[in-house]
């Protein structure tokens, strides 16, 4: 596994970089609506276009092992027990007990009650523990209390966040306040990364796709995701490709790399693959890495699972070969 690469984003009005547009409300919002409108019909398109590249052979076994690679195994559930987490610790470290060439998983992603139990168990494996925080799934709740949940989890052993943003105040055109709330929870994170969750399929629009993520990157987030997994439609690649020229456009403004997630709704090993062939397209090989592409998933890593032993054996196992999740 490698290590999540250290990152100089800090809240950007830190540094400078935007200092002028967080000033008020007014001009962050002259700012984020002066972005470049999104064409519905060639994001659509393009998408379309990319999902049907033909990935065969050694660059779809690579591929298969990337895509685990970048895999948050995530479980979110009220019946969550300590041990289904350990469980699912144990299958993010060794994904496929019958092949130790098989990779492990980035990171376990649980409720901030669970972070412990996940630490304990995959130890100094490289496997990070991610949690979600701040309300998690609504983003409702007052500031002080999702401070707490941030503290809460990184004092536990969180190594990455994944927050909500208040959709309501960001609808409402009150940007001001969801950016000092990010940088607030980047604050509370101490040395864990952020993760910013938009929840794209209450946006509404593209448009607001693209402005949500030049928000949260101003404001200093590590990585950008789609969505909770909890609101239809949650990831989808023309939502994904927009964020993906969000956080190509950062960079070559700010020289600050920004990672990016779609969560929930990527169940194939094909969809996965057609995730990858955009982000080389469209932001080049430095995203194909864990530390800057992940997928949110539960039941994404058992079909990997099942195509790598396929490649690797001519056989095609069946879901019941694997551990369900």
């Amino acid at each position: 596994m490698t290590p999540i690469a250290s990152s100089t984003a800090s809240s950007t009005s830190d540094s400078g970089v935007f200092d002028d547009v967080v000033r008020s409300d007014s001009s962050l919002r002259r700012f984020l609506h002066g972005l470049p409108g999104v064409d519905q019909v060639g994001c659509e398109a393009r998408a379309a276009g990319l999902g049907t590249r033909s990935i065969k052979t050694t660059a779809k076994a690579y591929a298969i092992d990337l895509a685990i690679r970048m895999v948050d195994l995530t479980t979110l559930e009220g019946q969550d027990t300590h041990g289904k987490v350990r469980a699912l610790a144990s299958k993010a470290m060794r994904p496929d007990p019958a092949d130790p060439s098989c990779p492990a998983t980035a990171a376990v992603c649980v409720y901030p009650d669970m972070v412990a139990t996940a630490k304990q168990t995959l130890g100094d494996s490289g496997v990070h523990v991610a949690a979600v925080a701040t309300a998690f799934p609504s983003g409702r709740a007052a500031m002080d209390i999702k401070l707490a949940d941030t503290r809460d989890a990184v004092e536990a052993g969180a190594d990455e966040i994944d927050m909500v943003i208040d959709r309501g105040a960001f609808l409402s055109g009150r940007y001001l306040d969801v950016y000092e709330e990010i940088v607030q929870v980047r604050h509370a994170c101490g040395d864990a990364h952020l993760k910013v969750i938009f929840e794209t399929g209450e946006l509404q629009t593209y448009d607001n796709v693209r402005r949500a993520s030049w928000l949260a990157m101003m404001a200093g987030a590590h990585f950008i995701k789609t969505s909770t997994g909890k609101v239809q439609p949650a990831a989808t690649l023309p939502v994904t490709l927009i964020m993906l020229e969000a956080v190509r456009d950062f960079r070559e403004q700010t020289g600050q790399m920004v990672g990016v997630k779609p969560a929930g709704g990527i169940k194939t090993s094909k969809d996965a693959i057609k995730y990858l062939v955009m982000v080389n397209e469209t932001c080049g090989p430095d995203w194909l890495d864990p530390d800057w592409f992940r997928f949110g998933a539960s039941t994404l890593l058992n079909d990997l699972l099942m195509q790598r032993t396929k490649m690797t054996t001519g056989r095609y196992s069946g879901p019941d070969y694997f551990t369900l999740d």
